[in-house]
């Protein structure tokens, strides 16, 4: 099965894109110092795969670009012959838009590199990288750029559409920590936005995605992170009500050092879970405490009161814990997702979570709860393009599993759990959850700043180049009216 799309794709067998020809595409091709595929070709399928291993996408050409001057080349090169455009950073986003069909992709992952400042507590981050990347860095100086919760995360996708994950209490999303970016307009210039040049588009692409440009590289503040207290604890599911109704009570009121983010998960059948609890379904919150030692033991006395079957909680290298999801994560599982931005955790809500979380279809399915307080809530709405600053969670629902045949379960599972919590939310969701629901929940999930967006959209894209992602669509110029 396929996710339902908004978009047109091209019916099986259709050639390639008018105007794409040998004396077309081999000038191109000469210009570049990456590598350009085409069906075809060596490597080709391999730059095909999605994450997300239900979507199926094939363009008509694929650049691997090399440096900002490929992606510049690339971006001119479909403007001018009017291709459908897709850029792909790590590849992660749920619903595919790392690739378009039959239009050209530009794929950035071989530009990875990293460096840090440690005096400037600075890092500079090319936009082909992953967060695995980022923390390998960082960690030598006992820094951290906060991020999400899998290593093998893009950095790109994942900073543009926000990032929130185990850092986000104590040091914001991701655009918190996000001082600058180089970028590639539609227009094919390249440009630097910050809080002091091209301000508009700064606080455009600080959550509204890849509408704007192509991003070559981000600089980030970098955060005092080193070694953290973290690691999940685990409870029976039919303990899971009393669960959430602590937890919605004692997050919110611990020391914002603390983040954790509560789950429903079935337990692998692997190390380090014990054996007698392998594939039970149960409910848990994995921890992760920047604070000072010294006060740990105290601050986690509540969790240890509530008798978890499993207390995993250790000391561990920061980047220990953000490749702990990694290897029940790969590369290439059907996944189908929904989500919600949630101010309330209440009796009701608990109520419906639990009797979905009974019926998790697959071992990876599971329902997530991110914290969202905190430094988070210290950012004013307009700030950033990133509009919900006054909630407490991001939920998403995740229908996961290695097999095509179970597709349409784990789909139908995570669209039945999110439309029963769905009235229980504020309205919108974190845009890197959202697979292709419309245009309606694209202006949802920003609100009032939709407008805004629209008015940079104008500016920067007029034409709608970069549409392939959740669109911010510009406005259509109306001819004058004539007076007769």
């Amino acid at each position: 099965m396929t996710v339902e799309t908004q978009r047109p794709t091209p019916t099986s067998g259709t050639g390639p894109p008018s105007g794409l020809t040998p004396d077309s595409v081999e000038p191109f091709r000469a210009r570049l110092r990456g590598t350009l595929l085409q069906p075809g070709d060596a490597g080709y399928e391999e730059a095909c795969q999605l994450y997300n291993g239900m979507i199926h996408k094939h363009p008509a050409l694929v650049v691997r670009c090399a440096d900002a001057a490929d992606v510049i080349a690339s971006v001119n090169f479909a403007r001018e012959r009017k291709l459908e455009l897709s850029v792909r950073g790590g590849g992660h986003n749920g619903g595919g838009l790392a690739l378009c069909d039959n239009g050209l992709a530009i794929d950035l992952s071989n530009m990875r590199g990293v460096r840090v400042d440690p005096e400037a507590r600075t890092v500079r981050v090319a936009g082909g990288a992953v967060w695995a990347d980022v923390d390998h860095a960082t960690h030598a100086f006992g820094l951290a750029v906060p991020s999400g919760i899998i290593s093998t995360t893009g950095v790109a996708g994942l900073t543009l559409g926000g990032g929130m994950g185990h850092l986000t209490r104590r040091f914001g999303l991701t655009i918190d920590n996000l001082l600058a970016v180089d970028m590639v307009l539609a227009d094919g210039r390249l440009v630097t936005a910050s809080a002091e040049k091209y301000p508009d588009l700064f606080w455009a692409v600080r959550g509204g995605g890849g509408n704007f440009g192509v991003v070559t590289s981000f600089l980030f503040r970098a955060c005092p992170v080193d070694t953290v207290i973290a690691g999940p604890t685990l409870w029976p599911l039919d303990r899971a009500a009393e669960v959430m109704r602590w937890y919605r009570e004692f997050l919110p009121n611990a020391p914002e050092d603390l983040n954790g983010f509560f789950a429903f998960m079935t337990v692998p059948p692997a190390p380090p879970f014990p054996e007698e609890l392998h594939l039970k379904k149960m409910c848990g919150v994995v921890w992760c405490y920047t604070g000072d030692p010294a006060k740990a033991d105290a601050l986690f006395a509540p969790v240890r009161a509530l008798k978890p079957a499993l207390y995993g909680v250790q000391p561990m290298p920061f980047p220990m814990l953000q490749t702990a999801f990694d290897a029940l994560y790969p590369p290439g599982l059907q996944w189908y997702w929904r989500a919600d931005f949630v101010r309330e955790l209440g009796d009701e809500a608990i109520a419906r979570h639990v009797e979905f979380a009974e019926r998790l279809p697959s071992m990876q399915s599971t329902m997530h709860l991110y914290p969202m307080d905190g430094a988070a809530h210290r950012v004013g709405p307009k700030d950033t393009a990133f509009s919900y600053r006054d909630v407490r969670w991001s939920e998403v629902i995740v229908g996961v599993d290695p097999s095509p045949e179970r597709a349409a379960e784990i789909t139908d599972w995570t669209k039945a759990y999110y439309d029963a919590l769905h009235p229980y939310s504020s309205g919108g969701a974190y845009v890197n959850f959202l697979m292709e629901e419309g245009q309606e929940r694209v202006q949802a999930t920003y609100r009032d700043n939709y407008a805004g967006l629209v008015e940079v959209k104008n500016l920067y894209d007029p034409t709608n180049l970069f549409h392939w992602n959740q669109n911010i669509r510009p406005e259509e110029k109306k001819p004058p009216r004539v007076a007769h």
